[in-house]
């Protein structure tokens, strides 16, 4: 098939947002191309609010056909954490058939070079950009976000991780020359003369394999770094949600067709019910990348057996806040209230532990103790969420069963400061939504250990009393580097105490937010500006996104001949 965008096309679309892309990642300032609002789209042959519902609609209880070779069934059973049956089936591949496929299209993809790699990708990421109110409803009904969360999260945060992804792999591809001309002096002889080539290759096959709760913000960074590196890419999403990384395989199996490119360098691996197919494919020869979001017992499996390939993980952490003293009470408490409640918890930022000195804290509006910081948490998070159809916008739904039984269980682990409160959607019954629930523990408690420093996924958070803040910085620095973090907040006014909770976080290599009461949260990360994760602690061993990330994604093979 004759290629519809051809690279002359591509460059004048999309380098420029490249070019901005790359400035962005250098300076680490704000910036992003995808609109944030939803009343942003409906123009230039983006989707507004009423069409990309319909669009989402349209697709549930049918079948979605990507056109892929070794499709052997048809598999689903996604249902929506809001009570909705989506009822759309995907093709379930047989591998032996559609592994070959996707190798054959990466010579060519190799040799198109990287700033063709990386405009193809843009041009993906511009139709997915295109599709934001299609894919909200899509990351919504697998996730259990609410919708503007996951019009936000699951749309535009998404798309810039993506294109941050691609930026970071542009640079690292074009570090060394195409060519080179070598010459060395030998006195009174004729010099050597080289000619030599260098040329980015791919690793191979990667393998994405998708989470439940972020589908698309935690899938595309890996995605787009691998196939932007010349690698073709399986996207095995999570059994529960498929439908976002279904529709972006669709996408981008559209977009390297029209460019002249196999469409099988893009494929996706559904997968029957209890199938556990992950294991299979991660440790398959064909498989050289692994990108992997979840719990750390798979995580460390990888880690382990996928020993042919190179797997990048995140996987989970006890967030942690140290509470020491604060120059803005009312805004402190507003902003943690805030951050464990945003999705009922279920991001692997949240904070989980908050580390308060037992004799109290230093404020702005006077000493507050212990207890009455506790409370007056209780009462802020009580307060956010006291309105039934403001619970409901931020909290989302419950995303799995799990979940819900921690919830439940934690209110036996110690004293009960603010109890989890069962809340109606009106919209969708069927939804579970629960509100945060806090235990005050202990931190000189072997017992109270056992609890909080454990990851407790979901919205569970433990206030644990502490004998002074040098004991929270040495509890701070003992979570990191034994269960790790992906978060670390502060509050102080000490510089002392400032240093020494930076000292420990640079040391264990974990990512800290200082005094936020404004609009800034301990769970929010931006493109282009934030690291997501450091690479150097348990919870993850790679950044989103970093060098580190998109480097080992491809080698540097060199030809050199004579002159």
């Amino acid at each position: 098939m004759a290629a519809e965008l051809t690279a002359h096309e591509l460059i004048a679309k999309h380098r420029p947002t490249l070019d901005q892309a790359l400035e962005a990642i250098r300076t680490r300032a704000y910036w992003s191309p995808h609109p944030e609002h939803p009343k942003a789209y409906g123009e230039n042959g983006s989707l507004g609010a009423a069409e990309g519902k319909a669009a989402f609609d349209a697709l549930l209880g049918g079948r979605l056909d990507l056109g892929q070779p070794g499709t052997d069934d048809w598999v689903g059973g996604e249902v929506s954490p809001y009570g909705l049956d989506l009822g759309i089936t995907y093709p379930h591949a047989d591998v032996d058939t559609l592994l070959p496929a996707m190798r054959r299209g990466q010579r060519a993809w190799r040799d198109a070079g990287a700033e063709t790699r990386a405009l193809v990708c843009v041009e993906i990421l511009k139709r997915i950009s295109d599709r934001t109110h299609e894919f909200a409803h899509a990351v919504m009904h697998t996730s259990g976000q609410a919708f503007m969360m996951a019009f936000q999260a699951g749309g535009p945060h998404a798309q810039d991780r993506g294109l941050e992804a691609v930026a970071y792999a542009y640079v690292e591809q074009v570090r060394t020359p195409d060519t080179a001309e070598w010459t060395k002096p030998q006195g009174k002889r004729d010099p050597l003369a080289l000619t030599k080539r260098f040329t980015p290759v791919p690793r191979g096959i990667a393998l994405m394999i998708g989470c439940n709760t972020f589908p698309t913000w935690n899938g595309y960074p890996g995605l787009f770094a691998s196939l932007a590196t010349g690698n073709a890419v399986l996207v095995k999403p999570h059994p529960r949600a498929v439908l976002p990384l279904a529709l972006t395989v669709q996408v981008a199996r559209d977009v390297l067709a029209e460019a002249g490119f196999d469409a099988n360098l893009v494929a996706l691996a559904a997968e029957r019910p209890g199938e556990g197919i992950a294991k299979t494919l991660a440790t398959r020869p064909e498989i050289r990348i692994v990108d992997y979001t979840g719990s750390t017992e798979f995580g460390d499996w990888l880690e382990a057996n996928a020993r042919q390939a190179q797997v990048y993980t995140e996987k989970a952490g006890v967030n942690t806040v140290v509470v020491e003293s604060t120059g803005d009470y009312k805004g402190m408490l507003s902003n943690l209230a805030f951050s464990l409640s945003l999705y009922s918890g279920q991001m692997c930022t949240t904070p989980q532990n908050l580390l308060v000195p037992r004799q109290g804290i230093r404020t702005d509006e006077g000493p507050k103790s212990y207890d009455e910081v506790v409370t007056d948490l209780a009462a802020a998070v009580g307060g956010l969420l006291g309105d039934d159809a403001r619970a409901n916008a931020l909290l989302g739904a419950i995303v799995n069963p799990d979940v819900k039984a921690r919830v439940e269980a934690a209110s036996a682990l110690g004293e009960v400061a603010l109890a989890s409160r069962e809340i109606t959607n009106p919209e969708f019954p069927g939804a579970v939504v629960r509100s945060p629930v806090i235990v005050k523990l202990d931190g000189a408690k072997p017992d109270d250990q056992a609890a909080f420093m454990n990851e407790c996924f979901g919205p569970v958070a433990f206030a644990v009393a502490v004998d002074s803040a040098a004991d929270a910085v040495e509890l701070l620095r003992r979570t990191i580097r034994e269960k790790g973090a992906m978060t670390v907040g502060a509050y102080t006014t000490s510089e002392e105490v400032e240093e020494a909770v930076r000292e420990a976080c640079l040391e264990e290599c974990a990512q800290l937010s200082l005094n936020l009461t404004g609009g800034v949260y301990v769970n929010q990360t931006a493109g282009f500006s934030d690291f997501h994760g450091s690479g150097g602690n348990p919870a993850a061993n790679a950044a989103l996104c970093d060098g580190a990330f998109v480097a080992n994604r491809f080698r540097v093979v060199e030809v050199r001949s004579e002159v």
